[in-house]
């Protein structure tokens, strides 16, 4: 239920604002659905009358997250995942706004269909959602859609969601003809014909576990070839999900080259490996695939250095059906939205990164590359703002997630730190008690 939007000033906090390189212990004043002043000692004396003060000593405020990357099943697959059970878990983990992925039935590929999309949004999610658009009709990846129009009808970006579009003459014209809008292609670079029944991280592990393996090459190959492209091209590119080490030289090269090149990581993969897989865990089983404990590291110091401009949260619901099944006959995905941020505070509190830069991959810079209002505490920004207990320890449990699907990599995993109120649009649309 949204509350009333009347002024909100959250005094005594730890304010955290990537878009600035702000942290303060300071006060952050909420009036009229935006955020009027974010510093030390705004005090209760200088604000709207009829103003709710919430003590916030020992509390974070930060941006609301910005998700680049989660599968809702709307059109098509809702007894997957809707707007409402997405935004209900996306709210309980400080997500303010979900950017929906085109995989859906039908797919997300003319504008009638984003104008649905938007629609229903509007009228039942509780957070934020915009959608990337198909890159390629009916996601075939052999004619593209019109992209001019739409982003017209408000697609904040291009992709074929979890399909690799093979032809490089397709992915080259893409690239070309989405630079006249400045229009953001996103790919999954995953080289089909290298992943062939693999199922899992190409490993010594796999192989003890009697599992087919997928090599690291099916990612670098495809990567290598979009950078091509790209510098033929003079297109704005975002690699879907990096996995690995190599891929992240692959991107060095681009970002040193000059290249309009940016990319993210899944939460999955910068907080676990192959071997939390253990025995056939199937809740684990996600595309790409989890790899070694080097590359997770590899992953994070990326992340850490700016390499990695994301972190997303890869939100897939699969239900039980698809998921109780043997390992390699199980469907891969994850659910995130709920708990993208508690898992990378593991990060944070093992000393791995600095929050301010994990915040900025979850917020700041999601919301700089769509081009869409987030990821910020300026005065005059919307009031979509999250207070995070960064110290409360807890255990996921299942049946208490709001997703409409359970498979959490997660699942009764010990954290420490959780969202204890998001505000979307000056209403707060979350509060834990």
């Amino acid at each position: 239920m949204l509350s009333d939007r009347r002024p909100i000033l959250f005094a005594n906090a730890r304010i955290v604002d990537p878009s600035r390189d702000l942290d303060i212990v300071g006060d952050l004043l909420i009036a009229d659905g935006v955020i009027r002043e974010a510093k030390k000692g705004i005090g209760a004396a200088g604000v709207p009358e009829g103003t709710d003060v919430v003590e916030c000593r020992g509390k974070l405020i930060a941006p609301g997250l910005v998700d680049m990357r989660a599968f809702i099943g709307e059109p098509g697959a809702g007894h997957r995942e809707t707007f409402a059970s997405a935004s209900q878990a996306a709210a309980a983990g400080g997500v303010t706004t979900i950017i929906c992925q085109p995989d859906t039935s039908p797919v997300i590929d003319d504008p009638a269909t984003v104008d649905f999309v938007l629609r229903r949004a509007r009228d039942t999610a509780i957070v934020h959602v915009h959608p990337m658009a198909a890159l390629t009709k009916g996601l075939e990846g052999k004619e593209m859609t019109e992209i001019g129009l739409l982003k017209a009808a408000g697609a904040v970006a291009f992709t074929d969601g979890e399909k690799c579009i093979t032809n490089a003459q397709v992915m080259r014209r893409s690239l070309t003809y989405a630079r006249d809008f400045d229009a953001l292609i996103v790919h999954q670079t995953e080289d089909p014909d290298l992943i062939g029944d693999g199922v899992m991280n190409e490993s010594e592990f796999a192989a003890r576990l009697g599992l087919l393996g997928i090599p690291k090459a099916a990612e670098t190959v495809m990567l290598e070839r979009d950078i091509r492209l790209v510098a033929l091209s003079g297109g704005r590119y975002h690699a879907a999900s990096v996995t690995c080490a190599e891929s992240l030289e692959v991107l060095r090269r681009a970002k040193d080259a000059g290249l309009n090149v940016t990319a993210s990581a899944s939460i999955n993969h910068i907080t676990l490996n192959e071997n939390d897989i253990g025995p056939y865990r199937t809740f684990l089983k996600v595309s790409p695939p989890l790899r070694a404990e080097d590359d997770r590291k590899a992953l994070v110091e990326a992340l850490a250095r700016g390499l990695i401009d994301v972190v997303m949260s890869d939100h897939n619901p699969q239900d039980v059906e698809t998921k109780r099944l043997p390992f390699a006959e199980a469907a891969a995905g994850a659910i995130g939205l709920e708990t993208m941020l508690t898992a990378g505070l593991r990060l944070v509190h093992n000393g791995e990164i600095e929050l301010i830069t994990l915040l900025r991959a979850m917020s700041t810079r999601p919301a700089e590359l769509l081009g869409i209002a987030g990821g910020t505490l300026k005065s005059g920004a919307p009031a979509d703002v999250i207070v995070v207990d960064m110290d409360v320890p807890w255990i996921i449990d299942a049946d208490q997630l709001k997703s409409k699907c359970k498979n959490s990599p997660f699942d009764e995993a010990r954290m420490t730190g959780r969202v204890v109120r998001t505000i979307v649009a000056g209403r707060t649309v979350y509060e834990f008690v």
